[in-house]
């Protein structure tokens, strides 16, 4: 069963929802992580929304407040939330940080490629085939 937290950001009902499976094979820091992530870049979280804390979501989701931690950390170097010292964590901009890092992330690709003498259409292959893999398609 899901934990969902309601609140509201700009007169509007936010809803957070996070299930952790236990059976899944996924360490549940890292369902935490992806879950936030998730509804942060489907806009269903806001820029601006509050998260729980640390040890307030780990209590409710029964969990260490150490693999809450890590997954926050994780969101934060992925600039998907940040926190604001005494004040929370919040959701950031995160699609423009997304989007600047896959940015650079592919001029990077495509400076190792050239390096390496590959033709236009087998680094596109090359990139397609390693997508396809990391969304399991």
């Amino acid at each position: 069963m899901p934990l969902i937290f309601r609140g509201v950001r700009d007169n509007h009902c936010v809803t957070l929802e996070i299930d952790i499976d236990d059976g899944s094979g996924v360490a549940p820091y890292e369902q935490v992580r992806s879950q936030i992530s998730e509804q942060a870049r489907a806009g269903d979280l806001p820029v601006g929304y509050r998260l729980p804390t640390v040890r307030g979501l780990a209590e409710s989701l029964g969990l260490a407040a150490n693999t809450v931690a890590k997954a926050y950390r994780a969101l934060e170097s992925d600039g998907v939330i940040e926190t604001r010292g005494r004040n929370g964590t919040f959701v950031a901009s995160a699609g423009s940080a997304a989007e600047r890092e896959a940015a650079s992330a592919a001029q990077a690709y495509a400076e190792r490629v050239r390096r390496l003498g590959l033709a236009e259409s087998a680094a596109l292959d090359a990139a397609r085939d390693a997508l396809r893999a990391a969304y399991g398609g």
